[in-house]
């Protein structure tokens, strides 16, 4: 039934991938502006012009391109880009990672944090911590990034000088290429100096990343927990002697997870698709500023992709998020 189950859930990937794929080709041309024109100029000639449409293919019927682009994708070949000609995939990649990297880094400190704010706070609640952590995630779900993310670059780089700025590593230094996760791969060669220098790197960005998700967490880890602990089987978890930390743990903060993965799952492929604004703010060389960029130079392949890689993204993380369930609660039986 498990294989079953994740055979369809594939299966309507593809087709969500095609609706997606028709939505994001057809907004894309409906948007303003040539892509030849804005990679020639303004006082571009009419034959220079043509000769350039002709090249990229955008002389032909829209159906026509868009044919092309389904069977390349098929294929993993997404085109190249219409504004550095470089193959769309060799430059998404790298940036993919760099996302991913920022993404999972932002993920893992609202899970601790978002997690540990909102047990303590069900625990005690009505308390000094609880009122305080709610305000504060509060604070964090209502407060700009861009805000957030320009203060922290002033404490923390300009005015103690304790982080860097921005970027991803400082010049000078040779990242390894095996992954692309850049402390991943300093760690798999050895090079204790340059996992350092991309943790410091990596700290300011993460950590304004992680705010909005992180208050969403602890919100939902609150509610969800002062439900579970008003269960039954968690007096009577606490009238066998049971200690505290096994009551909360082992009984109430298990059943309160379900909640809380789907908030996970939402966040982290939110995180993994709209880090735009903190990747510009640190200059992080991430997907979120390439698509921005894409967008603004009519680059049709680029976008197509990086829309479609998106998409990919939330269908799995959706997918891993339901099988979650079933490991989660045995109680739970997916559908075929």
């Amino acid at each position: 039934m498990m294989l079953r189950y994740v055979t369809n859930r594939l299966l309507q990937l593809i087709l969500i991938l095609i609706g997606v794929s028709i939505v994001v080709f057809l907004m894309l041309r409906l948007i303003p502006g040539d892509p030849a024109q804005l990679l020639l100029g303004e006082f571009a000639t009419a034959q220079e012009l043509a000769a350039l449409r002709e090249k990229l293919g955008l002389d032909q019927s829209q159906l026509t391109q868009y044919w092309i682009f389904l069977k390349n994708s098929a294929q993993g070949d997404f085109g190249k880009s219409l504004r550095t000609g470089a193959p769309v995939v060799d430059e998404i990649f790298g940036r993919l990672m760099a996302t991913v990297e920022l993404a999972l880094a932002a993920m893992l400190i609202a899970t601790l944090f978002g997690i540990f704010a909102g047990v303590i706070s069900a625990v005690r609640q009505y308390s000094l911590w609880d009122y305080g952590s709610m305000l504060l995630a509060l604070i964090g779900v209502s407060m700009p990034i861009f805000w957030l993310g320009l203060m922290l670059m002033y404490l923390f780089s300009v005015k103690w000088a304790i982080l860097p700025m921005m970027g991803r590593l400082s010049m000078g230094l040779d990242a390894p290429r095996i992954t692309g996760l850049i402390m991943l791969d300093a760690l798999l060669v050895g090079k204790i100096g340059v996992f350092w220098n991309a943790f410091t790197h990596l700290l300011l960005p993460s950590f304004t990343l992680s705010t909005v998700p992180m208050a969403i967490v602890a919100r939902m880890t609150r509610s969800s927990m002062l439900e579970v602990l008003r269960q039954d089987y968690v007096r009577t978890a606490r009238a066998k002697g049971m200690s505290e930390f096994v009551v909360i743990v082992r009984h109430a903060l298990r059943n309160a997870f379900l909640p809380i993965v789907t908030v996970l799952g939402i966040n982290l492929g939110l995180l993994l698709g709209g880090a735009v604004l903190t990747e510009t703010i640190f200059s992080w060389p991430g997907l979120g500023r390439y698509v921005v960029d894409s967008l603004m130079g009519r680059d049709y392949n680029a976008v197509q992709a990086c829309i479609l890689i998106f998409a990919v993204i939330m269908a799995l993380i959706n997918l891993i998020v339901d099988l979650i369930y079933v490991v989660l609660d045995p109680r739970i039986r997916v559908s075929e």
